[in-house]
């Protein structure tokens, strides 16, 4: 009887550090999770900043520079962000106001000669970027990985 009471002291020590390393891990992946739904929130903001910009007029919409730095100037760590679009040749959609028919355009005309008798309206799409390289790396998860937002919006006359 006292040989096999002996046996089993520490058994309590043991399951506790199984346990609690165990629990170390779940709480570090808990953090990890959250940083990356942090991140993600982010550049979605900083793409919503962008093309809130860009649409306040047809001048702001084909300034490139100064898009980036409003999303830049939103997201918190502003030298890893990038604006994936718009470029000199995308990132602008234009339809009648009317009729809603899609028509070749560029920012700085109001009116198209599609358009004959109705308003032009243009869309920006701003696509932001950064690349996100989490403080754990878990074996089988290739990182660092690409976070991207989008942000949609039209124009202002």
């Amino acid at each position: 009887m006292l040989m096999n009471r002996m046996s089993e002291e520490g058994g309590a020590l043991v399951e506790t550090a199984l346990s609690m390393s165990f629990l170390v891990l779940m709480l570090l992946g808990s953090v990890e999770f959250g940083r990356l739904g942090y991140g993600a929130i982010q550049v979605n903001s900083a793409a919503k900043a962008a093309a809130q910009y860009g649409a306040q007029s047809r001048t702001t919409a084909g300034d490139r520079p100064g898009m980036l730095t409003a999303a830049q100037n939103e997201y918190f760590n502003p030298s890893a962000l990038s604006l994936a679009s718009p470029t000199a040749t995308s990132g602008y959609a234009c339809n009648c106001a009317d009729s809603g028919a899609s028509v070749t355009c560029s920012t700085n005309s109001v009116t198209a000669p599609a358009c004959p008798g109705s308003v032009m309206e243009v869309t920006i799409t701003v696509q932001t970027q950064v690349s996100f390289n989490p403080l754990i790396h878990i074996p089988g998860l290739a990182g660092p990985f690409t976070l991207r937002g989008n942000a949609i919006q039209k124009v202002l006359q």
